[in-house]
């Protein structure tokens, strides 16, 4: 694929088609990764993007539940701590 260098104000750059940005998640920023003689660029994305709608989801479907049992259930804060 060939890209044209364009003229940006007094800045040179590259515009990439709707289809292109969406298909590779690219946002309103990107990560620039200077490789080998190429330039890698790399979406930026927040790390706990979507964790809220994924969490709701999670408890209408009854899905939250702790899988572990109470840490404590089988300790005595006796033997781990020396009380005076």
């Amino acid at each position: 694929m060939d890209i044209l260098i364009e003229h940006i104000g007094n800045s040179r750059g590259i515009t990439f088609s709707k289809a292109l940005l969406n298909k590779y998640n690219f946002k309103d920023k990107v990560e620039v990764i200077l490789e080998k003689g190429y330039i890698v660029l790399k979406p930026i994305t927040e790390p706990r993007e979507g964790w809220e709608k994924a969490f709701k989801k999670m408890n209408e479907n009854g899905d939250d539940k702790s899988l572990m049992t109470d840490v404590f259930e089988d300790e005595s804060f006796n033997t781990l701590f020396k009380l005076s």
